[in-house]
């Protein structure tokens, strides 16, 4: 698997987008400490149509590197709660999309992430930082988690439905997986 130019531009259009939307997400105010809404990924759902696997983790290391940059985090250990929660929901979502596709929307997929990644950053807080005490936060956290995972994945399925921009995209895309093959 060779990351050609094309590939390489889409993997950076879309982590643009992920870093222009999480600049955009840190302007609202965190009313809990590592509760996000999640914008950033946006653009990581909806790639899942036109990256292989190796573009699209690529692309999820790109948005939690630059998310970081963004947040001033990357020195720190919320870097790593990012950094284990994307990578944990990007192979969720990934399996789902593989597996369960055309049977699950982006918005099940969307669900299934952000439940993921708040799960894996429950799991480091208990381990590391809070001790028992931090599953008392966990309904908030999957509420909150559940609510932004579906507005995101319904922005998604829309866009994918909707966008003639994107539908050129994911053709252009599979024309480039067949000639590859």
């Amino acid at each position: 698997m060779a990351f050609t130019e094309k590939k390489l531009n889409r993997i950076a259009l879309l982590g643009a987008f992920s870093m222009f939307l999480s600049t955009i997400e840190y302007l609202f105010p965190r009313p809990i400490p590592f509760m996000r809404l999640g914008l950033a990924n946006l653009p990581v759902i909806l790639a899942l149509e036109i990256l292989p696997a190796p573009s699209y983790f690529l692309l999820v290391l790109m948005k939690v590197l630059g998310q970081a940059l963004v947040n001033g985090t990357l020195a720190s250990y919320v870097f790593l709660f990012s950094l284990t929660g994307s990578f944990a929901s990007a192979l969720v979502m990934w399996l789902c999309y593989k597996g369960l596709r055309p049977r699950i929307t982006f918005i099940g997929i969307s669900i299934m992430g952000a439940l993921t990644s708040n799960m894996a950053q429950i799991v480091l807080s208990i381990t590391f930082i809070f001790g028992a005490s931090a599953w008392r936060i966990l309904p908030l956290f999957l509420g909150i988690g559940l609510v932004s995972g579906v507005f995101i994945g319904i922005f998604a399925q829309r866009f994918s439905d909707k966008s003639r921009w994107w539908k050129a995209m994911k053709e252009e895309s599979v024309l480039q997986e067949e000639a590859e093959l």
